[in-house]
Parts: structure tokens; C-alpha cells; sequence
């Protein structure tokens, strides 16, 4: 048993992590490059973001939504 959570160590540390290990160490060399995960997780926040906003802009110019000011059944 303790084999197989080395090998999940083993897997995590030298393989997976890799990539992020190399990044780290070129951060001392060019920032940009070394954050580029970073700023393409933003991107594409950004763009769910704003294809977001444009969807409920069509729902909204449509009028399906009911807007009716009342309290729920049970009050």
C-alpha cells in the first residue's frame, strides 16, 4: 500500500509538475513568460465573461424573463 502512494508522489512530483517547476525557475528571467498559465486562465474568464453577458443581453432583449415583483407562495 505504501508503494502506491509513492508512485502517486513519484507521478505528481517528477511528471506532472514538471512543467511548473520550469516555469519557476525562468521567472527570474522574463516574468511574462513565467505567469503565462496565469494570464490564460484570465482570458479565458474574460471571454466566458463577456459570451456570458451577451446571452442574458439576448434573453433580455426577448422579455422571457418574468419580472413581476411578488413574494414566493408560502409568505
Amino acid at each position: 500500500m505504501k508503494d502506491l502512494f509513492y508512485a502517486i508522489q513519484d507521478l505528481f512530483v517528477n511528471v506532472l509538475f514538471s512543467p511548473l517547476d520550469a516555469m519557476r525557475a525562468l521567472e527570474l528571467d522574463n516574468w511574462w513568460l513565467a505567469n503565462l498559465i496565469s494570464w490564460v486562465f484570465i482570458i479565458i474568464a474574460i471571454v466566458a465573461m463577456l459570451y456570458w453577458m451577451k446571452q442574458l443581453k439576448i434573453f433580455n432583449d426577448n422579455n422571457e424573463e418574468d419580472k413581476s415583483v411578488s413574494s414566493h407562495s408560502f409568505l
